[in-house]
């Protein structure tokens, strides 16, 4: 009974829970919530108690600038779930705070994307992260499916849609025709290798340590898939390595494409191995609309440049497509019963 009543107290929950963002969209309300998937611990001296001291934005700001009893870390690595119960927790904080409710412990429906490369441990742990998170059903969605859904392409009609979601953890390039999968690929690269490679390529070329909140904002501000004809500049602050001292210096915009030159081919590369995969029908639907980008990494500047002169085929960014794919979890939500088809089968 009880569990009846809670049920109805509660909405439900189309959760995209990204390596660098989750984003959480409410049944009838559109999305509610898109905070940094960042948590931060304090673990109390001498005792072996870990207390979470701060999650979502406020624990983003943290990261890298924590003292010795807090630590601020990122419970999902490469699109899958790294610290159980921590995310978990984060779940519970996220679904607690959308819920206005105090008479009864939320507990939703909830939706939830998983990577297509992902295994059945993974969506077992992310399946039972949020049962344990409160959720009374869980629906598990791959990534691709709900980008293409996000981005209003037509998934149920017999037509090939290509759909490349580029996320924080993982790239998903999906084919999609009649509400269904066709050929679905996930590599792990995605914008977390763009700032390891920024970092990577100002260690070797100027001998500077800068962290990644620095190294994502270069590649917000400066960084590009294609050359373009202006070049834009940048003053980097980090630490010098061979004097110890923070020094400032600056870096130009083709010196962070030539940083970003291997992650990049790595999602050309799987892009291309998708269209060799793809059946010739869908091929010749694919080469006529061309290819939607959905995800953060859509708003590297030319990224769709570069997969045009790399494929030949017309690319287009989805209108917002940060939340593209937390959109389609949300309309299939909405659409349960006509779109059922669409969630991922968990053994």
């Amino acid at each position: 009974m009880f569990g009846f009543l809670r049920g109805y107290f509660s909405t439900d929950l189309a959760i995209d829970l990204g390596t660098a963002n989750t984003l959480i969209y409410v049944r009838g309300k559109g999305i509610v919530l898109d905070e940094p998937s960042v948590v931060a611990i304090r673990q109390d001296g001498g005792s072996a108690k870990k207390t979470i001291q701060a999650v979502g934005l406020e624990a983003k700001q943290m990261l890298g600038r924590t003292p010795g009893n807090i630590t601020a870390i990122r419970p999902m690595k490469d699109g899958v779930i790294a610290d159980f119960t921590i995310t978990e927790q984060m779940l519970k904080y996220f679904i607690k705070k959308i819920h206005d409710t105090r008479m009864f412990h939320p507990s939703p429906r909830i939706i939830i994307c998983v990577p297509c490369g992902s295994t059945q441990v993974e969506r077992r742990a992310i399946r039972e992260s949020a049962i344990g998170a409160g959720a009374r059903q869980v629906y598990l969605i791959e990534e691709p499916m709900a980008a293409a859904i996000g981005a209003g392409l037509p998934v149920a009609e017999a037509t090939g849609s290509l759909v490349v979601d580029v996320g924080g953890g993982t790239t998903e390039v999906g084919v999609i025709s009649l509400g269904g999968i066709v050929y679905a690929s996930s590599v792990r690269v995605g914008g977390d290798k763009f700032d390891e490679a920024i970092i990577n390529y100002i260690r070797r070329n100027y001998g500077m340590l800068i962290g990644e909140a620095t190294a994502e904002n270069i590649k917000k501000g400066i960084g590009s898939a294609f050359p373009g004809s202006e070049v834009r500049e940048m003053e980097v602050k980090g630490r010098n390595l061979a004097e110890g001292i923070p020094r400032s210096f600056t870096i130009s915009s083709n010196e962070i494409l030539e940083a970003l030159t291997d992650p990049l081919n790595n999602i050309v590369s799987a892009v291309k191995s998708a269209l060799e995969q793809t059946p010739p029908e869908l091929g010749a639907d694919i080469a006529e609309k061309g290819m939607v980008l959905t995800g953060g990494g859509a708003l590297l500047r030319d990224l769709d440049r570069l997969l045009m002169e790399e494929t030949g085929l017309p690319v287009i960014v989805a209108e917002d497509p940060l939340t593209c794919v937390v959109r389609g979890s949300g309309r299939a939500l909405e659409e349960m019963d006509r779109l059922g088809a669409v969630f991922a089968q968990d053994s």
